[in-house]
């Protein structure tokens, strides 16, 4: 018997079911309407796609793994097919969310080697935490079921840099350098570079709000079904190294 695109060949199709007028409807991967001359394919509902990872930690090894691939340029390029959109547009069910900085220079998926519905990002200048990132953050886990969050902040940020330096800013520039001046001062009289210090500090100081910050987000902790991370982008090398 012939199939065309996974149907049953039209003639074949009315021999089979032993009808030769002019709408017929029988089934093969979806049902077949003949209508005159035209076939109508209706095809069956797609399954929703069910949770990928639903452990904290094997979340973040799939993460720090992808990432690992990324560096040494040997990218699986995971779930970015037709048929993965296909697939999440019944429902997403990422298994990470990533709070990042705005910068152009770290794209998340890119960056961990993932596709199409694995990571919810929230980005942000500085990569800090705000009533709106909070929400997002609180959906993205007791809503669709992310066990993992990951604070990721990155080298050369003018964010920090801005706020390491303290100068004056136009606009509401100033508002997220702000709630990056904590986290500088926390290191300013540590041995090194300031301003690396300061990248680390602030990654570590965003991910200490978020946790003092949401009762839903301090739940899931204490159930063990959420863990906060935070990691450290390096810009000229693309690593990411976990630093809390």
């Amino acid at each position: 018997m012939s199939r065309i695109n996974g149907f049953v060949g039209r003639r074949n199709f009315i021999k089979l079911a032993g009808i030769g007028s002019v709408a017929v409807g029988a089934s093969a991967t979806g049902s077949i309407i003949w209508q005159g001359e035209k076939a109508i394919a209706q095809q069956p509902s797609k399954p929703e796609p069910k949770p990928q990872i639903v452990d904290p930690q094997e979340a973040l090894k799939t993460l720090m793994d992808g990432n690992k691939r990324f560096i040494e340029d040997k990218r699986m390029n995971p779930n970015q097919s037709k048929l993965r959109l296909q697939e999440i547009s019944a429902g997403q069910y990422p298994f990470a969310a990533i709070l990042g900085c705005g910068d152009s220079r770290v794209p998340a998926e890119i960056v961990f080697d993932q596709g199409f519905g694995d990571l919810f990002i929230v980005r942000v200048a500085g990569n800090i935490v705000s009533p709106e990132g909070i929400g997002s953050l609180e959906f993205a886990t007791a809503v669709l079921g992310a066990p993992l969050i990951v604070v990721l902040g990155h080298t050369k940020c003018g964010a920090v840099s801005a706020a390491v330096k303290g100068d004056p800013l136009p606009g509401r520039i100033g508002a997220f350098v702000e709630e990056i001046k904590p986290a500088v001062e926390m290191v300013r009289n540590k041995p090194g570079n300031l301003e690396d210090n300061s990248v680390i500090s602030n990654v570590q100081y965003q991910v200490k709000r978020l946790e003092e910050s949401s009762t839903i987000l301090r739940s899931l902790i204490k159930e063990k079904k959420l863990r906060i991370a935070g990691g450290r982008y390096e810009i000229a090398t693309g690593k990411v190294t976990l630093v809390a």
